[in-house]
């Protein structure tokens, strides 16, 4: 099993599931993340999938740019 690419579903995650990911288990994606992930893309997302680092850094440098445009708001 592949897991879609995160450009392809980090945006339209939930708040949680953006939260499950960056939490304590990353890169180990938790379920309520892999369901969600399987609902955006189609894909059939494993129970053993993980981001790769170069995945983490991109959510959180897109968590950062949120969080910036809202401030400035």
């Amino acid at each position: 099993m592949t897991l879609p690419p995160i450009r392809e579903w980090w945006s339209e995650l939930s708040l949680e599931a953006r939260v499950d990911v960056l939490g304590e288990s990353a890169p180990q994606l938790s379920e309520r993340a892999r369901a969600e992930i399987r609902t955006i893309t189609g894909a059939v997302v494993g129970m053993t999938e993980t981001l790769s680092d170069e995945d983490l850094d991109y959510a959180r440098s897109e968590t950062r740019s949120e969080i910036a445009d809202e401030d400035s708001d």
